[in-house]
């Protein structure tokens, strides 16, 4: 079950989120999608990969047979925040591994049996009954109190952000796929980041701006930006692009750094470069 954005990117306040609420808040761990399944052998499935082999703290999960759980793999660093970066890192290479932690947040089957089909509160106490917590396998809460509150927290210590789920929501697969699909029952608030940053050319192969920070005196390359650009703020970039054209390579055109934009992004990689720019609105031409 995947994830839509909430309205605005922001948390609900009305109804705040309480005993007597139809939603629940919790942390958004930022890490890699995986699900534990525990049926006949254990598997660890991502997105587009069985990944069992890659972490071996992960088996001998702290699960019956006949389990399968939902969550999130994350490397955690010293303050147990989640490390994005390694997580990824270590993915794609084993050279770069750090071990991880698995956050649970949903129970999809139990005993052999499928309860997707159960409201989400009836899954959660399952998920706590049929999980012992140990250093690699970690249980994801809702929160008591308020959303709203909740956010300006996860904002203040640099978290990626909060999911507000429905109460009674089922777990909503595609029945002819069998793949997730988005649902508005599940919700996600990111604590996205804002700055300016300059536009410094365009791909060839797609439709991503490079982009460039000012340290200094200097334009600094950040990256590449595709999302939120419009196909209007296109046509409003092309006589720029053709204008201050400076060189090119095989995949790129460069151009002169004269137009400013506003971006939101999630955070900043230890490489300098940016993660996640969503484009917002031009600023001015320099």
């Amino acid at each position: 079950m995947l994830l839509q954005y909430a309205r605005n990117n922001e948390p609900f306040d009305d109804p705040s989120i309480s005993a007597e609420s139809n939603w629940c808040a919790e942390l958004k761990w930022d890490g890699i999608r995986l699900i534990v399944s525990n049926m006949d052998e254990l598997n660890l499935y991502t997105k587009n990969t069985n990944a069992t082999a890659k972490y071996p703290e992960l088996h001998n999960p702290p699960i019956p047979k006949g389990t399968v759980l939902d969550g999130e793999m994350v490397v955690l660093d010293d303050q147990g925040r989640a490390d994005f970066e390694a997580t990824n890192a270590g993915f794609r290479s084993s050279k770069h591994r750090q071990p991880v932690v698995f956050m649970a947040f949903d129970i999809l089957y139990h005993r052999g049996v499928d309860v997707t089909g159960m409201p989400l509160e009836h899954r959660k106490q399952l998920l706590e009954e049929t999980l012992t917590e140990t250093e690699h396998y970690r249980i994801v809460r809702p929160i008591q109190g308020n959303a709203t509150d909740f956010f300006k927290i996860v904002c203040q210590h640099g978290l990626e952000g909060i999911v507000l789920k429905k109460k009674n929501s089922r777990y909503e697969t595609d029945l002819r796929s069998m793949k997730s699909i988005r649902s508005w029952s599940w919700q996600k608030v990111i604590n996205y980041q804002r700055t300016e940053v300059y536009i410094t050319g365009y791909s060839k192969k797609d439709h991503s701006w490079l982009l460039g920070y000012p340290d200094g005196e200097r334009i600094r390359p950040i990256g590449a930006m595709e999302l939120g650009i419009t196909p209007s703020a296109r046509q409003s970039m092309w006589p720029v692009f053709q204008a201050y054209k400076s060189g090119e390579s095989k995949d790129h055109v460069y151009v002169q750094p004269v137009v400013r934009c506003k971006v939101k992004y999630r955070d900043w990689y230890k490489s300098g470069a940016m993660r996640l720019p969503v484009f917002e609105e031009f600023l001015d031409v320099k």
